[in-house]
């Protein structure tokens, strides 16, 4: 379970500068969390944490400026609880994953059912149907070998529901999600994080810049370019069509 810890008993009203360290990063992590885009999450304020802030306030209909709004620390507090409630869930079978999947991406505001076709979409495609983390190149024997020699972000090559890569990648994460990534890249296999990684790449464009609803949104459904937000074109037909098959299931 996820904890903002240095979030509990803040006082509302001051200014967003005005937080100690803690507290700063722990908002942070929490708008992060929330999809929104902080910056690295290392305490200090800065211009990107402002803006996340100030757009989460907008979000909730209040002024968009840096106060430190009590109903928006609410917000914040009940809207991670909830996220981290549909991560938590034990991942007993493919069923369950997949309705993670799409409860996930409810939360994280990819609402259409479009969207929600294209994430399990990859999910199944990267998974080789399994709906089970893996690792990459699993099917490789002596994999773990080949990795070390053929990739170069050997040891943080890709992990999880959709592929995760790079030091500073798992960095980044790991600082969201408040676990030690990088000593242990191991733990992008949890079903919770690996979640995460999965819905939030896909929202925040975090793998190549590229934000599925570029691509799939309320006037366009193109699910052949939304790979884009993952890996070129790579099987990006292939994609669309699992993508067309789980829209006619959800």
């Amino acid at each position: 379970m996820i904890s903002f810890s240095a979030l509990n008993g803040l006082a509302a009203g001051g200014a967003l500068k005005d937080l100690t360290s803690p507290a700063f990063r722990d908002l942070q992590r929490a708008l992060a969390f929330l999809t929104y885009s902080p910056g690295k999450i290392d305490g200090a304020y800065g211009a990107n944490t402002a803006s996340a802030w100030t757009q989460f306030r907008q979000d909730l209909g209040e002024t968009a400026n840096e106060e430190v709004s009590g109903t928006a620390l609410a917000s914040l507090a009940q809207r991670s609880s909830a996220f981290d409630t549909i991560l938590a869930a034990p991942a007993l079978d493919k069923a369950a994953v997949q309705r993670a999947i799409v409860e996930a991406c409810k939360v994280a505001g990819l609402i259409l059912k479009t969207q929600q076709a294209y994430v399990l979409a990859t999910a199944e495609h990267e998974t080789n149907a399994t709906f089970e983390p893996v690792r990459e190149a699993y099917w490789v024997k002596n994999a773990e070998a080949w990795r070390k020699t053929h990739l170069a972000y050997w040891p943080y090559y890709g992990r999880g529901y959709v592929q995760l890569t790079w030091e500073e990648n798992y960095d980044n994460y790991g600082r969201i999600l408040g676990i030690d990534l990088v000593s242990n890249p191991d733990l992008a296999l949890d079903h919770y994080g690996a979640t995460f990684v999965l819905v939030q790449g896909f929202k925040t464009g975090a793998f190549t810049h590229r934000k599925l609803a570029e691509f799939v949104n309320a006037r366009r459904t193109d699910f052949v370019g939304a790979r884009y937000c993952i890996n070129g074109q790579d099987r990006a037909d292939h994609i669309a069509g699992l993508a067309n098959a789980w829209l006619s299931r959800l």
